[in-house]
């Protein structure tokens, strides 16, 4: 029997593939249909001795290889909030890094791709802009919880649509049930965040704490909003 021939390489050996002149290291070797087969930089492929030679002896152009380290903040269902969007929710559907490169300049931007909970809009933000609300494995229970936040949001944007020229004494009875309902909502709100505060004393769970956060949010959102109509 005839015996086996040693691989030309050896994991460890600095190495050249030289159909890209890009360098790398020898992960493993393997025997395959009669001939060595080698790993490079534990990648899935596999190269055979002819398609690579040692750097040390390789005297063609080497390509520069840059290693890329992105540390992700948010990841697909998390739960966000974005600066300039008040106390609405989103959540993180796709992210993607942009990367840029310049003679004298370089940098990577993060784009995350995100969903409004509301009513599904796109949205494509930095990750500067976002804040987490609720990871993806708590995100739908935080939803339920306020589910109030996005009929009031609903009511908010009927009550605009159903503005038009009318008798001053309609416009005077509409306005009433107008206050009525937002005090009532303001009432509703304060309890939610009075409950949850309690919840976040005993027990420090900073999902409790997101909520009372969201809820003050609204609280500010809606009594801003006031102080506009009245200007």
């Amino acid at each position: 029997m005839a015996k086996r021939k040693k691989p030309k390489y050896q994991i460890g050996d600095t190495v050249v593939i030289t159909i890209y002149g890009t360098v790398g290291k020898i992960t493993d070797v393997k025997w395959l249909d009669g001939s060595f087969v080698y790993e490079v930089n534990k990648s899935q492929g596999l190269f055979l001795e002819s398609g690579l030679k040692l750097l040390s002896e390789y005297d063609g152009t080497i390509m520069e290889q840059e290693q890329i380290d992105i540390e992700y903040k948010f990841f697909i269902g998390d739960l966000v909030q974005v600066s300039g969007y008040g106390a609405e929710l989103f959540k993180v559907v796709g992210f993607r890094t942009e990367i840029w490169r310049y003679k004298e300049d370089a940098w990577e931007d993060v784009i995350y791709e995100l969903s409004r909970v509301s009513d599904g809009e796109w949205l494509e933000v930095g990750e500067e802009d976002l804040t987490l609300v609720a990871d993806a494995q708590s995100a739908d229970t935080f939803i339920q919880k306020l589910g109030l936040l996005y009929l009031v949001d609903k009511q908010e944007k009927t009550s605009k649509k159903q503005v038009v020229q009318n008798s001053p004494k309609k416009i005077e009875v509409e306005e009433i049930a107008r206050k009525k309902e937002k005090k009532e909502l303001i009432d509703h709100l304060l309890d939610v965040y009075n409950d949850y505060r309690i919840l976040y004393e005993l027990f420090h769970d900073q999902e409790y704490y997101q909520v009372m956060r969201v809820v003050l949010r609204k609280l500010e959102s809606i009594v801003s909003n006031d102080g506009k109509r009245q200007v």
